[in-house]
């Protein structure tokens, strides 16, 4: 197996991050430093990271409701709880799947497969996912008009995105609005209901691609099947 493919199978890093890791003298085998970025891995090879010795494991694929208050990493320099604080009995080293902010909820995905979460995670990909909000003000056609259009934020305008009003309180004046985008930009919904004078008080992913949170409580979490797998690949694919 190639040194790239590789790396990214232990958990280390996507194939393209791996490349820079070797680039970056950070990785050697047997003992020598690798510079070789066709070299094939074989059977007996020692690799290491860092000086720290990677091994191939099996790819696994998990899927976290994640509650507010939890930061989408593997470890926080202020020692807050993360998504993997959820997973302490899990022996391969899995990351999260891009981030949801740390004051939102729901559905996250975590692996040790750095191909696929590259595949995942990559702006030329546009997976499909979901969002409840609730936002300061009253939600109409009217003013969620511009987001089927596209939004301008941060200089670029969005994709043109699919809403659905929930719910409408004219005493509170607020609103609950389902929002289904096709990228993944920083904060993209709360700035895109920001944008359109809106601003989200509560944030919620229920789905990503063809996946939800059926049967899951926040802080839950379930392996995903293969099955699953291939429908989120397939769907990055445009298959």
């Amino acid at each position: 197996m190639r040194i790239n493919k590789y790396l990214a199978h232990a958990g280390v890093a996507s194939r393209r991050k791996a490349e820079e890791l070797i680039k970056a003298g950070e990785v050697t085998v047997n003992g020598e430093r690798m510079v070789d970025l066709s070299y094939q891995v074989k059977a007996g090879d020692t690799v290491e990271v860092k000086q720290a010795q990677v091994y191939k494991e099996e790819p696994v694929y998990y899927v976290l409701n994640k509650p507010r208050g939890v930061i989408s990493s593997v470890s926080d320099e202020k020692d807050r709880k993360t998504v993997l604080d959820f997973f302490h009995h899990i022996p391969e080293r899995i990351y999260p799947v891009g981030r949801l902010d740390w004051d939102t909820s729901g559905l996250i995905l975590l692996t040790n497969d750095g191909e696929f979460a590259n595949l995942m995670t990559h702006p030329r990909h546009e997976i499909e996912k979901v969002y409840v909000a609730k936002v300061e003000g009253q939600a109409t056609k009217e003013n969620l008009r511009p987001l089927t259009q596209g939004v301008k934020i941060d200089g670029r305008k969005t994709k043109p995105a699919v809403y659905q009003i929930i719910k409408q309180d004219i005493k509170s004046k607020k609103s609950v609005v389902q929002l289904t985008i096709h990228e993944g930009r920083n904060h993209q919904v709360k700035k895109m209901f920001e944008a359109i004078g809106l601003p989200v008080q509560k944030l919620s992913r229920i789905q990503y691609g063809t996946l939800g949170l059926t049967g899951l409580q926040p802080g839950e979490f379930r392996r995903l099947s293969k099955k699953e797998v291939s429908q989120l690949v397939n769907a990055a694919k445009g298959n």
